[in-house]
């Protein structure tokens, strides 16, 4: 997870500097076809915009996570229920949307290419996860009890009547639901459990990828190297092939674009495309 800090330092909200003290975690959606965090970070930097405020969004083409407010400042995000205001407890966070949806009528929407909306999807629930495993440890949550989604915040009576994320998971069919992602923030709280207090979230993501070049080394040294993308890292003499597979369609990938590809998966292709099994 990648976080950058980008201030709204123009909206009302930003300028009221108030502040609050931070007892829940509330995940959004954007409600809107479009997947760029910097889109709403130009719209609501503006002094004139007084409509929402919140403390970051997550980009759907990345997954990088903008922080938009200190975690500690009173947002605008949920608004009021009957029994409260989320404003004044809950630190709020948007995912931004696939590009490939179409909103008709309330939540409902069509979609004109599910494999590649799934993907956007995928992206910021698992920034979204390690995001608030990150907030949880930070000020002391339970990921179990104190996370919830505007539409669960609507029926706690703390926020107003909207039905997202979970609109969105459930029109493309993505098996994602709150309970699973609590679960997921807490797997991914134990799984750091053990990191020094004053970590910084920097650090930490260095230090991850450190794990993964040590890893992938160990890997390549016991013939076990994983393959990716085509980059640095594949031999040469096979790049050629791999990328007239993927130019073909023969070869996509996962969800996520990464080939998976082994040294022995490399060798076939290459034998049958020498063979001229995949054409000019």
């Amino acid at each position: 997870m990648k976080i950058v800090q980008s201030f709204l330092t123009n909206n009302p909200c930003y300028k009221a500097g108030r502040k609050i003290a931070v007892k829940g975690l509330m995940l959004h959606s954007v409600g809107c076809a479009q997947p760029s965090a910097q889109v709403f970070i130009n719209t609501f930097n503006k002094s004139s915009y007084s409509a929402a405020c919140v403390h970051a969004f997550i980009d759907g083409n990345t997954g990088t996570v903008y922080q938009t407010l200190p975690w500690n400042h009173r947002g605008w995000h949920g608004g009021r229920g009957t029994k409260g205001c989320c404003n004044d407890t809950h630190i709020g966070v948007e995912m931004c949307e696939p590009k490939e949806i179409s909103y008709t009528t309330g939540g409902r929407f069509t979609c004109s290419d599910t494999v590649s909306a799934k993907a956007c999807v995928k992206r910021t629930y698992d920034s979204a996860v390690e995001l608030f495993a990150y907030l949880c440890k930070q000020y002391g949550l339970n990921p179990l009890t104190d996370i919830c989604s505007h539409k669960e915040g609507c029926a706690k009576g703390i926020a107003t009547n909207h039905g997202d994320p979970e609109h969105l998971w459930v029109g493309l069919g993505t098996g994602f639901t709150m309970d699973g992602f609590r679960k997921d923030v807490k797997n991914m709280m134990n799984g750091i459990e053990n990191i020094e207090e004053d970590l910084t979230m920097n650090q930490y993501n260095e230090l991850k990828q450190e794990i993964a070049g040590v890893k992938a080394a160990v890997d390549k040294i016991n013939g076990k190297m994983i393959y990716n993308y085509v980059d640095s890292n594949m031999p040469d003499w096979a790049k050629p092939t791999i990328r007239k597979m993927i130019q073909k369609g023969y070869l996509q990938g996962s969800e996520n674009g990464k080939l998976n590809l082994t040294d022995e998966m490399l060798r076939i292709f290459v034998i049958n495309d020498r063979a001229g099994v995949y054409g000019e």
